[in-house]
């Protein structure tokens, strides 16, 4: 086997691997004999068929995995040889037009990680906003638990039906006069002015009695999730079985015992430990804002462009979404072309963040334990159906990038701890209010600085070609170091979803009517 580098420019490596036609030969005759003694063939005893003959049999298909294997073992000498640690999986291509026979060439691409200098990690000084539960955030807590589980009673027949009302209704629509799946249910609940039901189908319901029948005529949104509707203009047959008035939820002890505690003491306990746990998630997150921002200040190092992709790739992706769910699609995906050189500039810093935070939980052994790795797998899996559990487990066994993605949020929340430990804090204490307002601040901060650095780096061109070279860090080493998700930006795109996950499809139709169904789910719910 020859290797030869054609390319060590910055963080890019390129080798050149000649796998000579003789040694290829001489591993498929070692795999012909193995497999010589299990061969069957018409004429010949068990195991003692010729080795031309099992070589003739099934020459192509030991070809093809004697190539495959010795590429892999190529690709892993080339790492071991030149001490290369890559930040991506490789590029390796075979040379076009080979055939049996012919040496093997093959071209090796990747980018290497760099040499990144920890910093020291004594002595960091952050500021934790903490806010207080008090007792009235306790009791509006419980009003709105109270007020969600509202009872009904049965409304007077001379009742017409007002916001916040609840009608027991029978429907049937039609789309071009034809019924369509899903589209039909009896004694479903409505409140009006809920929000169930697709645009101007609770409207039209305004003002109904007990008895009504009623002819709406409305459109299904043009996102509406059962594509065959969507944008299509539909009828609906209405019978109001009944009109319903709220009645009052007192929230006392019997309140809690009907939902499962003991008495309303324990249910105020449960809240104000709610309550906590937010406004503690909200305050980490500001911190490790913070701890970022600091990090990033002193670190400036080239990462390499295959990472910067990935990373800018799920941001925009993410921000797709939230542009599909915008009040003006067409005005936010203008916004976020405008604006597309900035956030390409955020996946940079994020990826610069994740190797200098891997970094530093390798030099201070920071580590996922197995239990955890575990426990990962498992949480992740029940996502999925039953039936395809234990397959997506052998994946995430099996295939190393896709454990490394499952386990670098959990590793880079595990730095980010022992980096708290570790820093000077000093706690103040604010309102929620004024939590929110510098979380939202650091989020608008971490849209500005990439902007004003990228301004000031008007500089010599050599000086400015030196920048662009890539350099980073191997996907499972943490490199998620901002929290994988998207940053914050005007409008819909700016809440950071560097906090939070992307939604996950909803399995009903946006704004349908009929939140709940007593039998079964109708397409025109939501």
């Amino acid at each position: 086997m020859q290797i030869k580098e054609t390319e060590n420019e910055g963080l890019k490596r390129a080798y050149a691997v000649t796998i000579p036609a003789k040694e290829i030969d001489e591993r498929i005759n070692d795999e012909v004999k193995k497999i010589a003694p299990q061969v069957k063939m018409p004429g010949f005893r068990p195991g003692k068929v010729p080795a031309n003959l099992v070589r003739k049999m099934h020459g192509d298909q030991l070809h093809a995995q004697t190539i495959n294997d010795m590429i892999r073992e190529s690709v892993d000498k080339v790492m071991a040889e030149n001490k290369l640690r890559p930040a991506m999986q490789p590029k390796v291509e075979l040379g076009t037009g080979y055939e049996q026979g012919e040496d093997a060439k093959l071209d090796v691409e990747l980018e290497v990680l760099p040499d990144v200098d920890a910093p020291k990690v004594d002595g960091i000084e952050l500021e934790r906003l903490t806010v207080p539960v008090t007792d009235e955030q306790v009791d509006e807590a419980l009003q709105r638990i109270a007020d969600q589980n509202k009872s009904y009673k049965d409304a007077a027949k001379t009742k017409k039906a007002g916001e916040g009302d609840q009608l027991i209704i029978d429907f049937v629509g039609r789309v071009d006069g034809e019924e369509f799946e899903g589209g039909k249910a009896e004694n479903t609940p409505l409140v009006i002015g809920s929000g169930q039901f697709i645009p101007g189908f609770e409207d039209q319901l305004t003002g109904v009695k007990t008895g009504d029948e009623k002819t709406i005529e409305v459109s299904f949104p043009d996102d509406y999730q059962a594509k065959h509707l969507a944008g299509k203009k539909a009828e609906f047959d209405v019978k109001v079985q009944q009109v319903k008035v709220p009645t009052e939820t007192k929230a006392d002890d019997e309140f809690a015992k009907n939902l499962g505690l003991e008495n309303l003491d324990k249910l105020k306990e449960l809240l104000r430990g709610q309550l906590e746990q937010e406004t503690n998630g909200l305050t980490r997150t500001q911190m490790k804002r913070q701890l970022l921002d600091k990090l990033a200040a002193g670190h400036d190092f080239p990462v390499p462009q295959g990472m910067v992709d990935a990373e800018f790739e799920q941001i925009w992706a993410q921000l797709q979404q939230e542009a599909a769910r915008a009040e003006d699609p067409d005005a936010m995906r203008k916004e976020m072309e405008d604006e597309k050189d900035d956030y390409r500039r955020i996946a940079e810093r994020r990826v610069r963040l994740g190797l200098l935070l891997s970094e530093i939980g390798q030099k201070n052994g920071v580590e996922v334990t197995g239990n955890e790795m575990n426990m990962l797998i498992q949480q992740a899996a029940q996502q999925y159906r039953a039936e395809d559990r234990d397959r997506f487990m052998q994946y995430i066994q099996q295939e190393p990038m896709a454990a490394a993605q499952l386990r670098a949020p959990l590793y880079e929340d595990k730095v980010v701890d022992f980096l708290f430990d570790k820093a000077q804090v000093t706690d103040r204490e604010v309102t929620r209010e004024e939590l929110e307002a510098a979380i939202e601040a650091d989020e608008e901060a971490e849209q500005e600085k990439p902007k004003k650095k990228a301004a000031a780096k008007k500089k010599p061109a050599a000086k400015k070609a030196d920048e662009s070279k890539p350099a980073a860090k191997k996907a499972d080493t943490g490199e998620e170091a901002e929290a994988k998700k998207a940053p914050a930006k005007k409008s819909t795109a700016k809440k950071d979803t560097a906090e939070k996950k992307p939604e996950p499809k909803k399995s009903a139709a946006k704004k349908a009517p009929a939140k709940k169904a007593p039998a079964k789910k109708t397409a025109a719910k939501k």
